[in-house]
């Protein structure tokens, strides 16, 4: 049996959502579970092709005009996560943890995307696939290809001490996601290596949706919650 004193965590799995509305989500989700009146929450989703700037800012990765985005049907935020540009879009797993960290005064933020990073290895060797990190950057890898990217924000708690988490992994499932949207940047800032998906390391086909239920397991492997 959980030890009571174990947080509840809500996992949710919201299939397609528009970039600008699951912000939006986060920001409300971020200041309830701050205040106390909303349990931690994991959501799950997929995004319409979107292209996020994060504060690292360096437009210049963007290869892309505005008149070609708007042909592509491809959107673009300048948002307030770490990191810097990547691409979300259909294909793809994207979890945004909102989560509390250090309410014990102890925080560690570097351990906490080594976590996450562990959540998607974890995953990938239950399929027989090596994921790896690179030092110098986050996010997983399988040889020189990235086939998940991690950007977060910590925000400082108004209530208590510690930080609430935001922003999250972008896990790729679907062969042929690189082609589809990370052509048009310079992904993460790092030209020399490419992008790789689960399906084309696999050599198999998966569902997303399937993908995100198999996935909460290794996510409370590293994160002990209790599910709502």
């Amino acid at each position: 049996m959980s030890s009571p004193d174990i947080s509840l965590l809500e996992v949710s799995y919201l299939s397609l959502m528009e970039y600008g509305a699951a912000w939006e989500l986060q920001k409300e989700a971020v200041q309830a579970i701050d205040a106390g009146t909303a349990s931690e929450r994991l959501i799950l989703l997929q995004h319409p092709p979107t292209y996020t700037i994060g504060s690292q800012h360096h437009p210049e990765h963007l290869l892309l005009s505005a008149e070609q985005l708007k042909e592509q049907g491809i959107t673009l935020f300048e948002i307030d996560r770490g990191g810097d540009i990547t691409y979300h879009g259909p294909g793809q797993l994207v979890g945004y943890p909102l989560l509390r960290l250090g309410e014990n005064g102890k925080v560690d933020l570097h351990g906490y995307l080594r976590r996450l990073e562990s959540v998607i290895i974890d995953f990938l060797a239950a399929y027989g696939i090596t994921g790896s990190r690179k030092p110098e950057y986050t996010g997983v890898w399988v040889g020189d290809e990235k086939i998940c990217a991690i950007g977060v924000k910590f925000n400082k708690s108004r209530f208590r001490r510690g930080f609430i988490t935001s922003h999250g992994f972008a896990f790729n499932i679907s062969a042929g996601i690189g082609e589809r949207g990370f052509q048009g940047i310079i992904p993460c800032g790092i030209a020399e290596y490419g992008v790789t998906s689960l399906e084309e390391c696999a050599g198999c086909s998966f569902d997303l949706g399937e993908v995100a239920g198999e996935l909460v397991p290794y996510f409370l492997r590293h994160f002990p919650y209790r599910l709502i």
